[in-house]
């Protein structure tokens, strides 16, 4: 008995001082503390989405959702192949060309009147504190950040790994200029030795003026947040840029919901959406898109085109790592006036301008 309490004694104290470290990122407080105190999403101690947005769909415990996770075998859950991708050199792209390219996954650089853009940025290989656990695919990793140009900002949607990378992030620190994101997450950026006067840290419903012709906003999203046991005391966004003659849509993690509506009546329209398709699963489907999701969410934001992101790098769900793309491409077809897809390979330079662009389903024939 006393050798097992012992053991007990040194697991609780490995497992404390690992979760002592940096990566974990800092609990909001002070000023950062007072203006999540006055969010109006901001309700019974922690953040909550506009909708009731249960963790798990009815009849579904987290013992069986994490039991299926480790133990259920899924076919072509992991691409055996290379991820096919093309190298574009970033830092030799004139700064008048409006374009975008895709890091896999929900990362992808912007240029935009004049300006660079960085959206959640994952380039060590990893989607999760725990090293070795969450590993990229094969030919997902041909980007690091020193094949990027210096970045004028820095969007980050909210706080989970897949999203905002300790160790990426660290790296981009002399790199970037400002970074705005949603509330609390502005906390983690200052402890780890950003500037408190270079991190703008917003509400939904807000907008920051960049320059006279780019505005960012920020809008909802029905997903949830947290880097540790604590869930929910920051905040998680999507993003609309826009500029006199060009708007985007930047989606970040989301499951279906209203929001999507309500942000085209107010935003809209969009020359080009960004929505999440990947990772998903029916137990929780009201925190990431199902593919269905999807196409209601073009529907009801009425881009040009779409861009769907969330996809061809992790696993974090269990559907075959070509499924969200081959899904929403034939849910897509099926409609009487299919939207445009915007399907890069990771690397392959989007003409945000062109909507005559083309791209392969470069999925097919990958294993």
């Amino acid at each position: 008995m006393i050798t097992f309490l012992i053991l007990i004694a040194l697991f609780l104290i490995a497992f404390w001082g690992f979760m002592q470290q940096p990566k974990f990122g800092k609990a909001p407080s002070g000023d950062r503390l007072k203006l999540i105190l006055n969010s109006p999403q901001y309700k019974n101690g922690k953040f909550e989405n506009q909708n009731y947005t249960p963790d798990l769909a009815e009849g579904v415990s987290y013992f069986s959702m994490f039991y299926e996770f480790f133990f259920k075998k899924v076919e072509r859950k992991t691409p055996t192949d290379l991820i096919p991708s093309v190298k574009t050199n970033l830092l030799a792209l004139s700064l008048d060309q409006d374009v975008l390219v895709w890091f896999g996954h929900s990362s992808y650089f912007i240029q935009l009147a004049g300006k660079r853009f960085l959206i959640d940025p994952v380039f060590s290989g990893n989607a999760s504190p725990i090293p070795g656990t969450t590993k990229s695919f094969k030919g997902t990793d041909i980007y690091t950040v020193d094949d990027l140009p210096e970045i004028d900002y820095l969007l980050i949607t909210h706080d989970h790994y897949d999203h905002l990378d300790y160790e990426t992030i660290l790296k981009l620190k002399p790199k970037t200029k400002k970074v705005i994101t949603a509330l609390g997450i502005g906390s983690h950026f200052e402890f780890w030795g950003f500037p408190a006067e270079n991190i703008i840290e917003k509400d939904w419903f807000n907008k920051v003026a960049l320059d006279q012709n780019l505005t960012l906003y920020t809008a909802p999203s029905r997903h949830f947040s947290g880097r540790s046991f604590k869930r929910c005391n920051t905040l998680w966004t999507s993003f609309i840029l826009e500029t006199n003659d060009f708007k985007m849509y930047l989606g970040g993690d989301s499951g279906y919901d209203s929001h999507y509506k309500e942000i085209y009546e107010k935003y809209g329209p969009f020359d080009i959406a960004l929505i999440d398709n990947g990772q998903y699963d029916e137990k929780w489907k009201y925190i990431h898109n199902m593919p269905e999701d999807v196409i209601n969410a073009m529907k009801d934001l009425k881009p040009k085109r779409v861009l769907p992101v969330h996809s061809s790098k992790f696993v974090l769900a269990l559907h075959p790592w070509d499924e969200p793309l081959k899904r929403i491409t034939e849910l897509n077809q099926n409609l009487e006036n299919p939207f445009p897809l915007v399907t890069p390979m990771i690397g392959e330079l989007v003409e945000l301008r062109n909507e005559n662009q083309q791209f392969k389903k470069w999925w097919e024939g990958i294993l």
